[in-house]
């Protein structure tokens, strides 16, 4: 059965790590890291930074975040998304599209070296939302 989760993802600068374990400490659960060495072969200080975490918690909640990638600017106060993700392609896109029209997309909705189709767009609202599409999709 395909499903759709829609929760908070956080961006940091260089210390999502330590962030991310705190909230473990605080909420429990199961906290899942990658980091850009892991994702995309990248070598060097940033390949220990973590391009993805996720953490799901004992009632349900999950909670995901980000070091801020190499080449983009950290600003605190726009340190937040909304993510959007499953594997009902036609669910995604069509929120994609509606999400997308009037704003601003920031990254193009195409598959990521991680295998999944991903894009990244703030609303007409200038609200930052994340739509990704597991690989299990037919995307």
């Amino acid at each position: 059965m395909a499903s759709t989760t829609l929760n908070p993802y956080l961006s940091f600068d260089g210390d999502a790590r330590t962030a991310m374990e705190f909230y473990r400490e605080v909420f429990g659960g199961d906290l899942a890291l990658s980091t850009f060495g892991e994702g995309g072969g990248m070598s060097g200080p940033d390949a220990d930074k973590i391009m993805h975490a996720m953490l799901t918690t004992p009632n349900g909640f999950t909670l995901m975040g980000a070091d801020t990638p190499p080449g983009m600017t950290f600003n605190r106060g726009t340190d937040f998304a909304v993510s959007l993700s499953g594997d009902d392609e036609a669910e995604l896109r069509g929120y994609w599209e509606k999400l997308s029209a009037d704003g601003t997309v920031v990254m193009t909705l195409e598959r990521q070296v991680w295998g999944d189709v991903f894009g990244a767009c703030s609303d007409r609202f200038g609200v930052p939302w994340m739509v990704n599409i597991s690989d299990s999709g037919s995307a």
